[in-house]
């Protein structure tokens, strides 16, 4: 908790200062006017007291009512504004660390829990900045300055004071210890909610066509009454708290005046007037003694909850991430080539090897494609070039360069990258074309000509809108096939060296697939292209195809020579086409 509260900045350290000394004000104002209550009570008691007299105490207890309230605003303003300042940073902090991450480090929080918490969890943080700072700034002040004016009246209340406070602290103890840990798996069950809602409403479809209505119901429900139970549980035993504290506090101003009764009962009649007095002071300041271990208990139910969400917040920002950029970018030393030697790879959690000994070089110009059965490791080698993940041996060299010795910034201006599942996001087709940052500006024309290399004018160009028709999250509005085409206009527009295309054609027609190959081939002729695909038909035309078996490299060459030369090539060019298909192709 500690470590994030340093999250705050200079200015927002002057707002506390500031907090500070109208809190001290405040206090200062309420344990004033118990010093007038006390001397109305005595004016009242005391024959021949002027009416002026009584009012002007009275005037002076209305005074520090109203500057006591006037303060505690102004503290109010201020703690919120901090609050709010506080969670925008850290929240910032949260998404920059996490825009950070490799797919590595995404893959071991899981998407839900790192949307839980962003936000979630942010949120019990600022609710104990916002009112934590005002109690925890008031409660010990006003509690010390209290104690200081009751400890010099009564031996018999100041113990009855102690007495109810070691109550209160001792229930507030047991709570905490009962409950800190039923809060961890109240986080976790929060990001099992939201797996299940974000993965239902992913796969809706699914969900309809196989009558799973039911199914899925059933598998949120168990969560959400798991999740029910446990906070029913927890509200059962903070609810205890309220009647003790009420009943401590009613029970010592009772016992106060009972103490009280006998004392002036038993004291002369000049020592009765004295005792009646300290006996309404005491009480007076023995509820503010109270009522600042009140403010302290209110807090202690919200840092059970809010230190577990402080120790995920800090799991994010302490995550070591994997790769990183070098201190400096290096130059690339040759223009649109990439080579593998002898690279192997296999993910953090695996104990075999994915990619083996992979070697092959692609030079300025080419077009070189992947070809392989399902699972033999096509889009993990294609995802190696972006660096999505590091090689566990070997090199993979762009430009002549290291990977690893490029700063992500460069390396990425280098590459037009297409993924296998197309993704667009919320805006209009003018912004999804143009996304991202490029070396060079992407203007209307070149968004324009980008979307009739890519096919997709055919359909933008009878919108209304045209370039700037709406597309709804996730591209939700579009078929597959146009989100497709948009996503291929998107690397086109950037006019890259490189092009990397991971199954990216495997949502178009085959007329659409080989009129865009055809069209790209034209526009891209000086730029290097990669493809990873299934269809025969797609990569039979490439300057060289790679055939991949079981992570191993089985063939390298053109379409006809490995029909001679490779098996497994030709096995899945017959599992497509006729022998005469492939003979004449």
């Amino acid at each position: 908790m500690l470590k994030l509260i340093k999250q705050l900045r200079k200015k927002d350290w002057i707002l506390v200062f500031v907090c500070l000394i109208f809190v001290i004000l405040q206090v200062w104002l309420e344990l004033k006017m118990p010093d007038y209550m006390s001397q109305i009570t005595t004016l009242v008691q005391t024959e021949g007291s002027a009416m002026s007299d009584i009012l002007y105490n009275g005037g002076f207890m209305l005074l520090c009512a109203l500057g006591s309230l006037i303060a505690a605003i102004i503290t109010g303003y201020f703690v919120a504004k901090i609050a709010a300042n506080f969670s925008l940073n850290l929240r910032k902090k949260i998404f920059d660390q996490v825009e950070s991450f490799s797919l590595q480090e995404v893959k071991k929080f899981s998407t839900s829990s790192l949307i839980t918490r962003t936000t979630n969890d942010v949120t019990q943080i600022e609710m104990l900045v916002a009112m934590g700072m005002q109690l925890l700034l008031k409660a010990p002040i006003t509690a010390g300055w209290a104690i200081t004016k009751i400890l010099n009246k009564s031996w018999q209340w100041s113990a009855m004071t102690a007495v109810a406070v070691v109550i209160l602290l001792g229930t507030i103890s047991v709570l905490i210890i009962m409950i800190l840990p039923r809060f961890k798996v109240v986080q976790k069950l929060i990001d099992k909610i939201n797996g299940l809602t974000r993965e239902n409403l992913t796969g809706i479809r699914v969900v309809r066509a196989f009558n799973a209505e039911k199914f899925q119901e059933d598998k949120f429900d168990a969560v959400n009454h798991q999740l029910t139970d446990l906070q029913l549980n927890n509200q059962k035993k903070l609810a205890i708290m309220q009647p003790i504290m009420y009943l401590v506090m009613y029970g010592l101003t009772l016992g106060i005046y009972f103490v009280g009764a006998y004392l002036i009962v038993e004291a002369n009649l000049p020592m009765k007037l004295t005792i009646f007095s300290d006996m309404v002071v005491f009480s007076s300041y023995a509820m503010q003694v109270i009522m600042s271990f009140l403010m302290l208990a209110v807090i202690f139910m919200i840092v059970p909850r809010a230190s577990v969400s402080a120790k995920r917040i800090n799991e994010i920002l302490d995550e070591k991430i994997v790769i990183c950029d070098p201190e400096k970018s290096q130059m690339p030393k040759e223009k649109g080539t990439i080579e593998f030697k002898n690279v192997s790879f296999r993910y953090p959690d695996a104990e075999e090897y994915l990619l083996k000994n992979i070697n092959f070089k692609v030079e300025q110009g080419e077009t070189v494609a992947f070809l392989g059965s399902t699972g033999s490791g096509k889009s993990t080698l294609l995802n190696l070039i972006p660096r999505f993940y590091d090689v566990t041996d070997g090199e993979v060299l762009v430009d002549g360069v290291n990977v690893k010795d490029y700063k992500a910034e460069d390396l990425y201006n280098l590459l037009g990258y297409v993924p296998q599942k197309a993704v667009l996001f919320k805006g209009t087709i003018r912004s999804n074309v143009s996304f991202g940052k490029s070396k060079k500006t992407i203007t209307d024309d070149k968004i324009k000509e980008a979307i009739q290399v890519a096919q997709a004018d055919e359909f933008v160009s009878k919108l209304e809108e045209g370039i700037d028709h709406k597309i709804a999250q996730g591209g939700t509005n579009v078929s597959g096939g146009q989100k497709q085409r948009l996503s291929i206009a998107r690397a086109i527009a950037r006019d890259p060296e490189i092009y990397l295309f991971d199954d990216s054609f495997s949502a178009l027609d085959y007329k659409t697939d080989a009129t865009l190959r055809k069209e790209l081939k034209k526009y891209t002729k000086n730029a290097t292209t990669l493809i990873v695909a299934q269809r025969i038909g797609t990569v039979m035309n490439a300057d060289k195809i790679v055939v991949l078996e079981d992570g191993e490299c089985v063939g390298i060459g053109t379409h006809k020579e490995l029909l001679k030369n490779c098996e497994v090539y030709k096995q899945i060019a017959l599992s497509q086409l006729s022998k005469e298909e492939l003979e004449n192709a």
